[in-house]
């Protein structure tokens, strides 16, 4: 008896891709099968329940400004490693790492943009970068976010998306805390608006310094808001936390946001707001 021959595969086995890898995409809310590029053209809200998936600072960017344009500001601050810290890798290879993969230089961008046919002072965690955690270049930014706003007379919109203080950079993160809340009250002399956008999840030292500090916090859906997480809280006080306990909803109920704005308003929202809050100035001139 003669055996077949064997057919020598043509692809390695790290190559193979699954069939609908990247096209399809399940919703988190109700388990809706989306095509991905349907959801990417609804900045990834399910058009079946309204979950809000995340959406990245590129993603915010385009749905927020006008043309989806930015002047950015600052960009050439990177951080440094002034403690030389590692934790089985070091924080400038992490570093190193995040910025070969072209995962932004740092965790938040700023510039100036318009919304609405408005000028505005634009700042945007990115998540994608360690966490949109808060070091020194981040709160660097955050400062000199507020004095050029103030010099150029802009409002200010910055949506945050945090996991608060970085920890590679120790007490010099938390310093920023301080650093960026006097640079907001030098910003409020002047008399101008800051709204805050609190999105999925705000927390830490960012949730605990300029957050909640908007003329108007605006949260988008069922977004984790709070300084430490539930799970840590539940095991330090030995309590069961009431539920949705630090979601956008019971932050509202108990008066620590102003308003939930799903993604598909926000823009007209923030428009409206600018309007309102500017008027008296325009008036004065």
């Amino acid at each position: 008896m003669t055996w077949p021959e064997k057919t020598l595969p043509t692809t390695d086995a790290s190559e193979k891709r699954s069939l609908g890898a990247g096209v399809f995409r399940r919703c988190d809310g109700c388990s809706h099968t989306h095509d991905a590029a349907e959801l990417a053209r609804t900045f990834e809200v399910c058009s079946q329940c309204g979950h809000h998936h995340k959406l990245d600072a590129d993603g915010w960017r385009r749905l927020l400004l006008d043309d989806g344009e930015l002047a950015a500001w600052d960009e050439h601050l990177v951080p440094n490693d002034p403690l030389r810290f590692s934790d089985g890798k070091s924080y400038r290879d992490r570093v190193a790492a995040l910025h070969k993969k072209g995962r932004a230089k740092e965790a938040i961008e700023i510039g100036r943009g318009r919304l609405g046919g408005r000028d505005i002072a634009y700042g945007a965690f990115v998540f994608a970068f360690m966490g949109g955690s808060m070091g020194s270049v981040v709160g660097e930014k955050i400062t000199r976010l507020f004095e050029r706003a103030t010099r150029e007379e802009l409002p200010v919109v910055l949506l945050q998306a945090s996991g608060g203080a970085r920890m590679q950079e120790g007490i010099l993160s938390l310093m920023q805390m301080a650093k960026s809340v006097a640079a907001l009250e030098r910003y409020r002399k002047a008399r101008l608006p800051f709204l805050s956008v609190l999105l999925h999840p705000t927390t830490g030292g960012v949730a605990a310094s300029f957050a909640f500090l908007g003329d108007a916090n605006i949260a988008e859906p069922k977004a984790l808001i709070g300084f430490a997480g539930p799970r840590v809280i539940e095991n330090t006080i030995r309590q069961t936390l009431p539920a949705g306990f630090q979601r956008s909803e019971f932050l509202l109920d108990h008066g620590m946001v102003d308003a939930i704005v799903p993604r598909p308003e926000m823009k007209a929202y923030i428009g409206t707001l600018l309007q309102h809050l500017t008027s008296n100035r325009r008036a004065r001139r």
